[in-house]
């Protein structure tokens, strides 16, 4: 495929799921504030046709204060995008690293907003490296994959 016919463009970006939980509230809203922040990310793709692909950004994060749990969101954070001419290395890239820094803002600006809303302050997620999350996968697959070649 020549270099003219490669196209990586968003077709849709949404929300897929989300979830709030305040397991101590209210009387959480009495104690000191000193927040502990957890945060777990995963990222998951699906092929929907030969050129469009949906991206799952899945944040959990946990805020606890005193090591009791103020409250926790779950997020999926979708998008359907078009990649097309690309070289599989190349695809896996933009599906495992640049379509999660896309979603990741919009993840991010709802996780604020229903933290606001449940009157916590807003989490404000620092940036996230997905290019070494990414990396982090690619060892991690390498090493099973030794690993399982070594026990047959």
């Amino acid at each position: 495929m020549s270099e003219d016919a490669q196209n990586f463009s968003i077709a849709r970006i949404y929300t897929k799921d989300v979830s709030l939980e305040s397991p101590k509230a209210p009387q959480i809203f009495e104690k000191q504030w000193n927040p502990k922040l957890g945060l777990d990310v995963d990222i998951s793709h699906t092929v929907l046709s030969e050129t469009m692909y949906e991206v799952v950004l899945k944040l959990s994060v946990t805020v606890k204060t005193d090591d009791e749990v103020a409250f926790m969101v779950e997020i999926q954070q979708a998008g359907a995008f078009v990649v097309q001419g690309f070289e599989e290395k190349t695809v896996e890239h933009i599906l495992g690293s640049m379509c999660p820094n896309i979603l990741f803002p919009y993840a991010r600006e709802t996780i604020d907003a229903l933290a606001v809303k449940a009157t916590f302050p807003a989490p404000m997620l620092a940036p996230i490296n997905f290019d070494a999350l990414l990396e982090q996968r690619r060892q991690k697959q390498s090493a099973q994959a030794q690993a399982s070649q070594e026990t047959h």
